[in-house]
């Protein structure tokens, strides 16, 4: 009897734990979960949003999304919780975990469930932790940073648990991040914590900077030590990179100094110009992309991605045209006169800008950005906006086959003869009339390019060519005039010492001492970086 005994309760225990397992894995079913919340304050509403992620079913992200965008209601007849989607002059209530519909209700048959800005982070945190399994890796990246972003210790065994199932090298180093914040708002072990801080670290930026800071006045006493090394450590860093972005804001303003500047450098080489009108060849070329873009959008809108490059072409020979009609119709009968040039073309420069507003109008045209020219990537603890690269790509190779065209072209052969010695060049047979017109129609239509160019990052109006006459001039006379490698180097070094001066003085009074370190350069070197024997030097 008792031998039996002992089998029965061995036959039962063996059973139980047979069974147990079977027990600890059967899923907590979220619809009382959901229901509580009819009549659950702000704080029993936080509580309730972390039992659901803790959960782990993915169904409730639906009505996460809901109870944040304000569409979630309860029934007054049963108190059940609903989505609600207005439907005439009431609502269609839809099951939360099953989507299908539950009836229409008049709007005083419900009352909609308040949400506040503390509910909203929580709803982030929790749908964050429960889009970790996704099959999609873009929604489980999504989900990583949304979890870095609101970080909560309810989530924390989700994480975990997605960690371990993780594949993607990418997605994987993320949640580790993630994991890493959220083992900061939790109670697990000082090492683990000490772990997390390091992980954080290793994320680098102002990010991984801001959760340091954050948690910092509430960190164990243990860790203060270990988060201010952090914080020390990322702060170099972050002046470092810093550094780096002033750098290349500087670069990005030189190229665009570059090409405002590239055209005004040969005209003033070669002919002795002072173009005051140059600035509005630059205001051409933007209106002509605007007027291709206009056209593109009535006639053939599938051709948009295109547009700039079929706008270049267009705006060369527009500005090329205008500039050899000033040439032709004013500036020639003027040479060796300075002063009534300048006049001259300060007054053509105000006959185009009246033009443009008699046309256009006095307001700022829209000028569309392709889709390969928006947005920015991250590069370290950069930021690289697509427009200011391909800015940047392009004013280089509009330098370089202006370059190739100087040297190794009978065109680039005779402008340079004539920049070197017009009487010697005119004895040689070389038109010297002909290559003035032709390199002022050079400088224009390369303005006209960097019109261009311009239009994606400035305000296209009839003003426009007046924000680079003066810093082209500074460029052209700080690098030499007449050489291009001058222009090159000159407008990138203005660049950036204008982006290095301006944190710490402003723009304004930045642009004021660098004009006055040029006059003072000039001073030393009135012929600038790089000197060009040219007409103007041999007067």
């Amino acid at each position: 009897m008792r031998i039996t005994s002992l089998f029965a309760a061995f036959f039962a225990l063996l059973l139980v734990s047979l069974a147990a397992p079977s027990f600890a894995q059967q899923p907590v079913d979220p619809k009382p979960l959901i229901d509580q919340l009819a009549k659950a304050n702000f704080s029993q509403a936080e509580d309730l949003i972390g039992k659901m992620a803790a959960a782990g079913d993915a169904r409730v992200v639906p009505v996460l999304q809901a109870f944040t965008d304000g569409d979630l209601y309860v029934r007054k007849t049963d108190n059940l919780v609903f989505i609600g989607k207005t439907a005439g002059n009431g609502f269609e209530l839809v099951e939360p975990l099953t989507g299908e519909s539950a009836g229409q209700v008049a709007k005083n048959a419900v009352t909609k469930i308040k949400v506040n800005n503390s509910l909203r982070r929580a709803i982030r945190s929790a749908m964050g932790g429960l889009t970790l399994l996704s099959p999609d890796r873009s929604v489980r990246l999504q989900a990583a940073d949304a979890v870095m972003r609101s970080p909560s210790s309810e989530n924390l065994e989700l994480i975990e648990a997605a960690l371990a199932k993780e594949t993607d090298a990418e997605v994987k180093a993320r949640m580790e991040e993630a994991r890493a914040v959220s083992v900061l708002s939790s109670d697990r072990s000082v090492e683990e914590k000490r772990d997390a801080i390091q992980t954080i670290k290793d994320l680098g930026g102002r990010n991984a900077l801001g959760i340091l800071n954050t948690i910092s006045g509430s960190i164990d006493p243990a860790l203060t030590a270990d988060v201010e090394a952090a914080v020390a450590a990322l702060q170099s860093e972050q002046q470092l990179w810093d550094m780096a972005q002033n750098i290349w804001y500087g670069l990005s303003l030189g190229s665009v100094l570059l090409l405002a500047a590239i055209g005004l450098a040969i005209t003033f080489g070669v002919m002795g110009i002072i173009n005051m009108a140059h600035g509005e060849m630059v205001m051409l070329g933007a209106y002509s992309t605007f007027v291709v873009q206009q056209v593109i959008r009535d006639s053939a809108p599938a051709l948009f991605e295109w547009s700039l490059a079929i706008a270049l072409p267009v705006a060369f020979l527009v500005t090329g045209a205008v500039g050899f009609l000033i040439e032709r119709g004013v500036i020639r009968f003027l040479y060796g006169r300075p002063l009534e040039t300048l006049l001259a073309t300060w007054g053509v420069s105000l006959i185009l800008q009246q033009a443009i507003r008699s046309i256009f109008g006095p307001t700022n045209q829209e000028v569309g950005n392709p889709s390969w020219m928006t947005g920015s990537f991250p590069l370290g603890g950069m930021t690289i906006t697509w427009n200011r690269m391909w800015i940047i790509l392009f004013s280089l190779s509009i330098f370089f086959a202006l370059l190739f065209l100087m040297k190794k072209s009978a065109y680039g052969l005779n402008m340079r003869a004539v920049t070197q010695n017009r009487r010697m060049a005119s004895s040689m047979g070389i038109r010297t009339p002909w290559v003035d017109a032709l390199t002022f129609a050079l400088g224009s239509g390369i303005a006209g390019i960097a019109g261009v160019a311009l239009s994606q990052i400035d305000n296209v109006s009839p003003n426009l060519g007046q924000s680079y006459i003066i810093d082209s001039f500074m460029v052209v006379v700080f690098g030499g005039v007449g050489n291009l490698w001058g222009t090159l180097v000159g407008a990138l070094s203005l660049g950036v010492l204008n982006k290095f001066l301006e944190p710490s003085v402003g723009a304004v009074l930045g642009k004021i001492l660098v004009l006055v370190l040029i006059i003072l350069f000039i001073q030393k070197r009135p012929r600038g970086l790089f000197a060009l024997k040219g007409r103007a030097v041999e007067a």
